[in-house]
């Protein structure tokens, strides 16, 4: 784990950014309050369903302790991966896929979608419908509107979710769900809700709760709309040849699945990839210790789901696994040879904007902007930019930053 050390005026900075703290109660009436006006005046919301919504909206300060620390973002992906593809997982998707095949190929037939990527998704968000998070939609949704670091977004949530009750699809007491107001089997948030979910069981009622037919439709009707490509998969696992240019990679830099072939790349068998036009990105989720995958547009369609590439590559993983691919080609490294600790990650952040490479603001998250910053400064230095923050390049990185610059990063 990288120890900042000399450092110490970096972390010094860092330290003394202007990260959210909850809004004190007296501040969080006052937010409630002009929600409510904003919700009327521009959103022109029913006052009736906003007066029911609004009812009993509590403060829940745990929501946005839990939008700072979302897994996707802060945990290796080796953590994430074997969590969310476990063995359990496997044999519980591919049992479902059997149990609903009259459904799932219906849904098929309907909108091109594979039924693995919908049990896929059903198993990420909900492990299969047996947890679909226990608290109430409206005051977390509120409490997040208060916080600075999303606020229009979870507004937008909150007029949705008050618009729903309003059009009879929810009840103000079946509003249960995820820390940051999902809800149903596959977890939609109230503006998906009432963009893509579908009756598909014909009961004059949009159930995404208590309908896996209305919950799975509506699912594949989301990607469909989101820009699925039939007939194409997610993208696949490969191998990477010796001597591979590292700074080729990430979700930026895609090029045509035949351009890759060229430079060498295989598939797990050590067959050489199709020669096609589709457009590729090769992702290393772990840098070059770990898997490499070739990633294709429908992945960017999982990633309007869920904004993370450790997602992307999860549901991808486990809908080809399901579907009776077996375990990735190339292990996992350990997280001993991964983790960093989240306020170490700030400092390199910040170092990494001091030397010219925009890393973003410092939050102790490996985005793709962090992850490109990186990789500039490892193919700058003559290192292997795979943009993964290793020993050697921390090192490095420590001898590029003045000492006197401090003044130059507030």
């Amino acid at each position: 784990m990288f120890k900042p050390n000399a450092w110490l005026w970096i972390a010094f900075f860092v330290a003394g950014l202007p990260w959210s703290e909850p809004v004190r109660a007296e501040s969080f009436a006052e937010c409630l309050e002009t929600l409510k006006q904003h919700l009327i005046t521009t959103d022109h919301v029913e006052k009736k369903s906003l007066d029911a919504v609004f009812a009993h909206i509590e403060q829940l300060p745990r929501v946005v302790a839990a939008d700072r620390k979302q897994a996707e973002f802060i945990e290796t992906f080796t953590a994430y991966y074997n969590k969310r593809v476990s063995p359990a997982r496997v044999r519980k998707g591919r049992e479902l896929l059997d149990v609903h095949r009259n459904l799932l190929s219906n849904i098929k037939d309907r909108t091109g979608i594979p039924p693995q990527y919908l049990v896929a998704l059903w198993g990420l968000e909900t492990n299969f419908g047996q947890y679909f998070g226990n608290l109430p939609i409206p005051s977390a949704l509120a409490t997040l509107a208060c916080d600075h670091r999303r606020s229009q977004f979870f507004t937008n949530e909150l007029s949705a979710v008050v618009n729903l009750v309003g059009q009879g699809h929810m009840q103000v007491g079946q509003l249960i769900g995820s820390w940051a107001g999902a809800m149903g089997h596959m977890q939609f948030m109230p503006t998906t809700f009432l963009a893509h979910a579908v009756d598909a069981d014909a009961d004059g009622r949009i159930d995404l709760y208590g309908s896996i037919a209305d919950a799975l439709t509506s699912g594949a009707t989301y990607l469909v709309n989101a820009g699925w490509q039939t007939g194409f998969r997610w993208g696949r696992e490969v191998l990477l040849p010796d001597g591979f240019d590292y700074a080729t990679t990430g979700q930026h830099t895609p090029r045509p699945l035949n351009a890759w072939r060229q430079m060498g790349i295989t598939d797990t068998t050590g067959k050489r990839l199709p020669g096609l036009d589709l457009n590729a990105a090769i992702v290393l989720p772990s840098g070059r210790l770990g898997p490499a995958f070739a990633v294709y547009d429908n992945f960017n369609v999982i990633m309007h789901w869920n904004r993370s590439s450790h997602y992307a590559l999860s549901v991808g993983r486990l809908a080809d696994r399901i579907a009776g691919a077996g375990t990735l080609s190339r292990r996992l490294p350990t997280d001993d040879a991964l983790v960093i600790a989240p306020q170490d990650l700030k400092t390199i952040q910040a170092s990494l904007n001091a030397l010219g490479f925009d890393a973003g603001k410092p939050d102790g998250i490996l985005g793709s902007k962090t992850r490109r910053a990186l990789q500039q400064f490892e193919q700058q230095t003559d290192q292997i930019a795979d943009g993964y923050p290793d020993e050697n390049t921390l090192n490095i990185l420590k001898t590029k930053v003045p000492t006197n610059t401090t003044h130059s990063l507030q």
